[in-house]
């Protein structure tokens, strides 16, 4: 098999255990400390990474707009958009709010209308029905009685989640800076915020070391390493769409990891959601790249 597609698949396996490794930690610590600690593991991994390909000089070769752009982005992801992630996850089943937090691409398309002035085309209207029902159906197990069992807070979160990211997304399109010190820069810039909230809410010292090496595991891999094995992988294609079309596997290899080591009884609902909420994304980039 050719090295771009071992790289795609590794990260897609790695992507995957995301949602065990939120719900794992979170057993330890709360969601602030959380993104405290995965962010700074984050932090120190993606310098590593800059450091060994000899471009930590890069960091500071920015002109000072483009500095203040990267705070703002830094308040955005990962400050605003993983608190409200892993509050999601604490307050829902990692089966629910993972396939809803896969909706990003979709939220990206609508908020693309209003703020970048692109239309709105049938095909996007339809993967956005086509997702949201996916939503829809994870979200209710396919009746009212089982909406009403989940947290509607955690729903409202996770759905914010992809608002946030996308717009994240859509803030970072013109910075022309090599993309992992970007990385490196948010992280950096997050710091401060993930530091104060984490003072002021919770508290640093985490009443249980075992949280630790999972908030590691979520600075590293879901965070920081995979960003730049993903971008290896597509930079070493000579067909970049056949390597990001991997990146659908990541939901359903997730479930397994959510089943296994979650415990999660994984519902026919789940799974079919998540099918609707996949050909959505599908239909909708297939279009997007035309014949």
């Amino acid at each position: 098999m050719k090295k771009e597609y071992l790289l795609g698949l590794l990260t897609v396996l790695l992507w995957s255990t995301s949602a065990t490794a939120f719900k794992l930690t979170l057993g330890y610590m709360d969601p602030v400390q959380l993104l405290f600690y995965a962010t700074l593991a984050s932090t120190v991994v993606v310098w590593a990474i800059l450091a060994v390909q000899g471009k930590t000089m890069l960091i500071f070769s920015l002109k000072p707009r483009e500095y203040r752009i990267f705070l703002g982005l830094g308040f955005l992801n990962p400050f605003v958009y993983y608190l409200m992630l892993f509050k999601a996850y604490a307050r829902l089943p990692a089966q629910v709010a993972q396939p809803i937090n896969y909706t990003w691409p979709v939220m990206l398309s609508l908020l693309s209308v209003p703020l970048l002035g692109q239309r709105l085309t049938r095909i996007d209207l339809t993967a956005t029905l086509v997702c949201y029902s996916g939503v829809v159906l994870v979200s209710t197990k396919g009746s009212l009685a089982g909406f009403r069992s989940l947290d509607p807070i955690g729903i409202i979160l996770a759905v914010s989640c992809t608002v946030i990211w996308a717009l994240y997304w859509i803030c970072s399109i013109r910075i022309k800076a090599e993309p992992i010190v970007g990385l490196f820069l948010c992280f950096v810039f997050s710091l401060p915020f993930t530091a104060a909230s984490c003072i002021l809410f919770s508290q640093l010292w985490v009443p249980d070391v075992m949280g630790l090496p999972g908030a590691a595991w979520v600075g590293c891999f879901e965070m920081g390493i995979t960003f730049v094995t993903w971008l290896t992988a597509l930079k070493l294609s000579d067909n970049a769409g056949r390597v990001a079309n991997l990146i659908f596997l990541t939901p359903f290899v997730s479930l397994v990891f959510i089943h296994f080591l979650l415990g999660e009884t994984i519902y026919v609902t789940t799974f079919a959601g998540l099918v609707l909420i996949v050909s959505g994304l599908l239909m909708q980039k297939i279009m997007a790249a035309g014949p």
